[in-house]
């Protein structure tokens, strides 16, 4: 088989599995979760086979013609593509072999199981893609295929309120993201990332501001950046190992993956607004993280921080832009950002994975207890867990030489030499980060069992701790570079000219961040039942919850206020106006005309003949005076 033939076959085999399922399977749970989890494992071992062959490739057919637009479903298989397959594939098959042991006893099973599948092909669809048309449609499939995973327990009200808040927030997004790919193509001819390339190179580009920031609409509501980020955190809702693949590795970061590809379109005024988005969304995640309770939120606005982190990198470093003015030149070079985006999702996805999953074992051997202060003394209980979910966090919080450490440095210093002002808003959300997940660590794992379903947790079995295993090895090992294939160097060639001087700044600043928030979260809280910073500081604490809330009381404001208001009124001007003037207004005179008419035919013949005579002088009087 040629790579393009595995291609095709790895994208394939998910839909293949989901189909199965839902036509033949639904009633048997446990053949369905076998098949859609060799399936995984199948796309993790082809993943990789794709990934260490050196051969790239390019292919496309057109599938629809209107006119003369042709949409094109192609694969463009580089080493951006080779990377995010790599990391769908074997964080997929973790998440999938997970699910085999904490979704044991779940009745829809099956239906589960068909879910992850169908998000799998729509995930590898998003990587594979070589336009945005075809990204496009597969980027709606991940946000079906995620209403269904995060509203697998409909019967609750909680999963379904959050799946829809997920659903339309996206589409909000998704809105701006479909005109920017409408207007990419009335611009250029081409929505082909190769071709767009090509113009680039050949200064055939057309150069706007408008195209990059509405695509990256389509991130801000895919990668939950500030305004759209209210999604992420209700999702965790849903089945833990679904947060595990679709809000750490995979779906949010799509829109990171989506960014790196349309780099060339970016200018510096879409790079700004890029930069600053994911800075702000880093910073409030961190102070919204440090108040939380349930366990699998404090995870959630991690996520959101450190996808603001990459969305910044990629803002910072991205592209030098060179617009001579008068002149058709547009000339773009890919440097750090892009790299350092891309380093971070991938470390990020193995300790993010890891913790998520983590938290699953956390929530399983207590009994799906999720309120980390109901928890506590874990560490006796649950070594393994212990030992992995302490790799996940040391690795977040930079400790040196795990994966994050590396992925954290490299955007440090691109902030540190391009915008000290937001490396010092970054330097601060590392603080903060280091704080609320020692917080979380410590209040869980450490002191004495706080609740009795902590007092009787337990380890799980092979199948929950096995993924935990590999991707604390990843956790490990992820951040060198040297592990890495000969293909991805130019995604890991970070820093081409760096001065050592400035290394050692941001390795000194690394480390005192993280020792700082580390240290005053083990001063801060104690092994207790309440939160101490709402003890301590309620005003502070209080301040941090209004904050957190302050985007969902916003929204409903909106909807409440302005949109209902707006919706009445127009509902108000299309019942006076359109349905009572118009419509019934142009029904009611035809109706008139009729009645006149039907009064005319009395169906006596000396009313005719008057009626004939008034004919012929009207007809008289017009021909007389020439009317």
């Amino acid at each position: 088989m040629t790579m393009f033939q595995h291609a095709l076959l790895v994208l394939l085999l998910p839909l293949t599995s989901a189909a199965v399922i839902a036509l033949f399977l639904r009633r048997s749970g446990g053949i369905a979760s076998i098949l859609s989890t060799v399936t995984a494992a199948a796309i993790a071992g082809f993943a990789l086979l794709l990934a260490l062959n050196n051969s790239r490739f390019s292919e496309s057919f057109e599938w629809l013609r209107l006119g003369n637009f042709a949409l094109s479903i192609g694969f463009k298989f580089d080493d951006l593509a080779a990377l995010m397959l790599v990391i769908v594939g074997i964080v997929g098959l973790c998440v999938h072999v997970f699910s085999l042991g904490y979704m044991h006893e779940d009745t829809a099973k099956a239906r589960y199981f068909g879910g992850l599948s169908i998000f799998m092909f729509s995930m590898l669809g998003i990587v594979f893609a070589d336009n945005l048309f075809m990204m496009f449609i597969f980027w709606e499939l991940v946000g079906f295929s995620s209403y269904l995973l995060i509203n697998h327990w409909h019967e609750n009200a909680a999963p379904a309120a959050a799946s829809k808040k997920a659903f339309i927030a996206n589409r909000v997004g998704d809105f701006g993201f479909l005109l920017g790919i409408v207007m990419c193509y009335w611009a250029n001819g081409t929505v082909n990332f190769t071709e767009l390339a090509t113009k680039a190179d050949t200064h055939a580009l057309v150069i706007s501001t408008a195209i990059p920031l509405l695509l990256f609409c389509g991130a801000v509501g895919k990668s939950a950046q500030l305004p759209l980020q209210v999604w992420l955190p209700d999702a965790m809702e849903g089945p833990t190992p679904v947060s595990a693949l679709i809000h750490a590795a995979t779906m949010v970061a799509a829109g990171i993956y989506m960014l790196c590809r349309i780099n060339v379109l970016m200018v510096p005024d879409a790079l700004t607004v890029i930069m600053w988005t994911g800075t702000a969304t880093a910073l409030y995640a961190a102070l919204c993280a440090i108040v939380q309770s349930d366990i699998k939120k404090v995870l959630a606005y991690s996520t959101l921080s450190q996808l603001g982190y990459m969305v910044a990198a990629f803002g910072l470093g991205s592209l030098t832009v060179a617009h001579a003015h008068g002149a058709d030149t547009h000339t773009v070079v890919l440097a750090a950002g892009v790299g350092a985006a891309m380093f971070h999702l991938t470390t990020h996805a193995f300790f993010k994975a890891l913790m998520f999953l983590g938290s699953g074992s956390v929530i399983h051997g207590c009994h799906h207890e999720q309120n980390i202060f109901r928890m506590g003394g874990l560490a006796k209980k649950m070594p393994f867990t212990f030992v992995t979910f302490t790799l996940g966090v040391a690795a977040i919080i930079g400790f040196p030489f795990l994966a994050g450490f590396f992925s954290k440095d490299a955007i440090l210093y691109l902030a540190f030499a391009n915008n000290k002002a937001v490396f010092a808003v970054l330097a601060l959300t590392a603080v903060l980060t280091s704080l609320y997940m020692v917080r979380l660590w410590k209040i869980t794992f450490l002191g004495a069992p706080r609740s009795d379903a902590a007092s009787h947790a337990h380890e799980g079995g092979l199948t929950l701790t096995a993924p935990l295993l590999v991707l604390a090895i990843l956790t490990v090992i992820g951040g060198y570079t040297g592990i890495y294939p000969d293909v991805f160097s130019g995604v890991f060639d970070l820093i081409p000219e760096a001065h050592g001087s400035d290394h050692t700044v941001i390795l000194l600043t690394s480390l005192a961040v993280m020792v700082l928030g580390a240290g005053a979260s083990l001063a801060l809280y104690g092994s207790t039942a309440t939160d101490s910073l709402q003890q301590k500081s309620p005003g502070l604490f209080g301040a941090l919850t209004s904050l957190q809330l302050s985007f969902d009381r916003g929204y409903e404001y909106y909807v409440a206020k302005v949109q209902q208001r707006f919706a009445l009124f127009l509902n108000f001007l299309e019942q006076i106006f359109l349905a009572g003037l118009i419509v019934r207004g142009l029904a009611g005179i035809v109706g008139l005309v009729g009645l006149g008419a039907r009064a005319l035919h009395v169906g006596r013949l000396n009313v005719y003949v008057y009626w004939f005579l008034l004919g012929i002088v009207i007809l008289w009087i017009y021909a007389t005076f020439n009317f």
